[in-house]
């Protein structure tokens, strides 16, 4: 018998090739997702931030180089909370300054003898004395230990904002008998030479007094009793930051003038005197007025 035919298997093999490329648009479509999610998390963390924070940040935006306002700190970078520090913005650093005399245990007693007063010139810091003498000893420069605790937390506060500060020295109408070559004029002048020197070794920048001046006994803040020990004081003046448009119109007149804006307003200045560091001999300048300790305000 015959085998059977076996029938005939043709196996084709068909090679596939791969697709064709799909591109990266998915690639795009990632990237937009994540930059989505990265803003919603800035948003939701600025949200629960506070408002100073919120504040340098928008003072970054609104200038990038850090010069506009200050806003975020008075160093530009260095520090860690400030105050706007123009005109409108005083009364904000006076309840600031307040507050951390108040919350400072050791100074609790000597808080009454701490004014601080917003005049024409800027936020007026009067350190007072008593009669045993809080902050100077009577008929000497040298701070006493008290004295120096308060300006070393002055200047803590102060160092931190971008404004310059004038430091005044007064006595009062007792003669001087230590020395016969020296006199209250010099007296006055050293005090506020003795506490600008502190002051810069404890956050007070090299560059932020413009002046030291002495008044000796010419402006007397108890005119009544001109031998009141409250007539002995040391004064910090923290003067006004003009805001940018004012500085502009200013720099603008002066260039248009030749300089005699500088002259004119050295003119003015002069309506209270000024010595450099170590002078002395003044002129009798324009009464401040007389402000209350902060302290008795209820």
């Amino acid at each position: 018998m015959a085998a059977p035919v076996q029938p005939i298997i043709i196996i084709k093999r068909v090679k596939k090739g791969h697709a064709g490329h799909h591109g990266g648009a998915w690639k795009v479509a990632y990237a937009d997702f994540v930059t989505a999610m990265m803003a919603l998390f800035m948003v939701l963390w600025l949200v629960s931030s506070s408002e100073q924070v919120k504040k340098a940040i928008g003072g970054y935006f609104n200038d990038p180089t850090g010069k506009g306002k200050e806003v975020g700190n008075g160093l530009r970078g260095v520090g860690s909370e400030t105050l706007s520090v123009q005109r409108d913005d005083m009364p904000k650093l006076k309840e600031k300054l307040e507050q951390a005399i108040k919350t400072s245990q050791p100074m609790e007693h000597m808080k009454e003898h701490v004014v601080m007063t917003i005049t024409g010139e800027g936020l007026r810091i009067e350190l007072t004395e008593d009669a045993q003498g809080m902050f100077f000893q009577s008929g000497n420069a040298e701070p006493t230990d008290y004295g120096k605790e308060m300006m070393a937390l002055l200047a803590t506060e102060i160092g931190k904002l971008p404004n310059q500060v004038t430091m005044e020295g007064h006595t009062d109408s007792k003669a001087y008998t230590g020395r016969k070559d020296y006199s209250n004029w010099e007296l006055s002048s050293d005090r506020a030479n003795a506490a600008r020197r502190w002051m810069q070794l404890h956050g007070l920048r090299e560059d932020q007094v413009t002046q030291v001046r002495g008044f000796a006994d010419q402006s007397l803040r108890n005119k009544e009793d001109p031998e009141d020990a409250t007539n002995r004081r040391v004064s910090l003046i923290i003067q006004y930051k003009p805001a940018p448009e004012v500085m502009a119109m200013a720099e603008g007149a002066s260039g248009a003038v030749g300089g005699s804006g500088r002259a004119a307003a050295a003119g003015a200045s002069g309506s209270t005197a000024a010595v450099s560091a170590g002078g002395a001999g003044l002129a009798k300048g324009a009464e401040p007025e007389k402000p209350k300790p902060f302290a008795e305000k209820k």
